[in-house]
């Protein structure tokens, strides 16, 4: 697993926080699992699903009540990442603040990463 110790991987907001709970009593899940994947206009995407079991290698974060695991080839990528949870009028869902993030498609999907080199750098001087 990529960790530092003594720093959790992501953080949950309140709202985020909230809303997990409420998907996990809904679906009676043990969490959800996030990971990347390649596709969209920028080159990755975020996925997420509901997981009725935890992963050796997942690297799990549990805040409040809510409970998410991080799949083990996305854990560098998302390491300091802040979830959120939005709602309007228009539009609701969950928010990736990532600091790994340099690039993101218009329509806010998809998103590039810094190159695995610099991940690795940064991470060695923290």
């Amino acid at each position: 697993m990529f960790s530092i110790p003594g720093k959790q991987a992501v953080t949950i907001t309140p709202a985020a926080i909230q809303r997990i709970r409420s998907l996990m009593e809904k679906d009676a899940s043990t969490g959800l699992r996030i990971g990347v994947k390649k596709g969209g206009c920028a080159g990755m995407e975020y996925t997420m699903e509901f997981a009725n079991e935890i992963n050796s290698m997942d690297e799990v974060i549990e805040q409040d009540g809510a409970r998410v695991m991080i799949a083990p080839m996305a854990q560098m990528f998302l390491f300091g990442t802040e979830i959120d949870y939005t709602s309007s009028l228009l539009e609701s869902g969950f928010k990736f603040n990532n600091p790994n993030v340099v690039d993101a498609c218009g329509c806010g999907e998809s998103i590039k990463f810094k190159d695995i080199s610099e991940l690795e750098a940064e991470r060695v001087e923290k």
